[in-house]
């Protein structure tokens, strides 16, 4: 259902507050150049620091604005199953297309309690989810046998994968028989993992160069290879450079030298210091992005 490039795209603010002007245009930049889904108020959307009220209105805010060009998927997740099904039932109301929860952070869940949360959530709302799963943030791994029982569950439909290991990824693809759809969770990997059976990603790189993140994915999957090792290897420079921080500091920096947002972060985020910020003004210089 879900296949190709989708953004993980910024929340930008101003004065503290959501810059829904800036939330617009940077919509309209991902849909112009090619991007085949958005996907606000996840990691990369600080959905960690935004309030219910903000969280539902950058949901709505996305869907008005995409005017059903592209799906839109939102983040719903939570380390607390009854906010996730509460995010989640908004996301339905508002229009969204799916919506996607990454597994529940600092908790440390089993295995069986990954199954439940999931369950409970697909059981309360009927709307495509997309599992989430990035242990180097949330401390807790979603093993493959986790995903395969999922798999059973009619409205989840797919899986981000950030867990960095392509073996993982091709046991969940092999677990699941075809009826879960893999997206990258981790942009330098997607090509890699598009090699052994993945049909996408949510990537934090299109946020800046959203034609060139499209334009690999869609060749890998028609076929042609090469054209596609060749843009991994034009992006690679900046997969490495919008890490060099925590995200999204870097991202939202980079967006901000563009001129596309103010580039305010809110805490514990904080702006990039000196060196790291030295070098991916660099790597922005050498994409010819600034």
């Amino acid at each position: 259902m879900f296949t190709g490039s989708h953004v993980a795209i910024v929340t930008p603010f101003r004065k503290g507050r959501v810059d829904e002007k800036a939330l617009g245009d940077l919509i309209e930049f991902q849909i112009v150049n090619g991007t085949n889904g958005i996907v606000p108020c996840g990691t990369t959307g600080e959905s960690a620091t935004l309030s219910h009220e903000e969280h539902d209105r950058v949901v709505a805010l996305t869907v008005e604005a995409v005017r059903r060009r592209v799906p839109v998927i939102a983040g719903t997740g939570s380390n607390s199953t009854d906010e996730a099904i509460m995010l989640t039932k908004h996301a339905k109301a508002a229009g969204a297309d799916g919506a996607l929860l990454i597994t529940p952070y600092y908790n440390k869940p089993t295995q069986e309690g990954l199954f439940l949360h999931y369950k409970a959530v697909a059981e309360a709302v009927d709307i495509p989810l997309i599992l989430y799963n990035i242990p180097g943030r949330t401390g807790v791994n979603m093993a493959p046998a986790t995903v395969a029982r999922l798999a059973k569950i009619r409205n989840i439909v797919a899986t981000k994968e950030g867990a960095g290991s392509l073996p993982q990824v091709s046991e969940i693809l092999q677990a699941c028989g075809g009826r879960m759809t893999v997206l990258s969770g981790d942009d330098a990997l997607t090509l890699p993992m598009m090699a052994v059976g993945a049909k996408g990603v949510i990537t934090v790189t299109a946020n800046i160069v959203p034609a060139d993140m499209s334009a690999m994915v869609a060749a890998f999957l028609a076929g042609r290879q090469e054209e596609a090792r060749s843009l991994h290897y034009k992006l690679y420079p900046l997969f490495t450079a919008l890490f060099y921080e925590t995200n999204p500091i870097p991202v939202k920096t980079a967006l901000a030298m563009m001129g596309k947002i103010d580039g305010e972060l809110r805490l514990p985020l904080c702006p990039m210091s000196a060196e790291p910020r030295e070098k991916l003004a660099q790597a922005m210089k050498d994409y010819g992005l600034i």
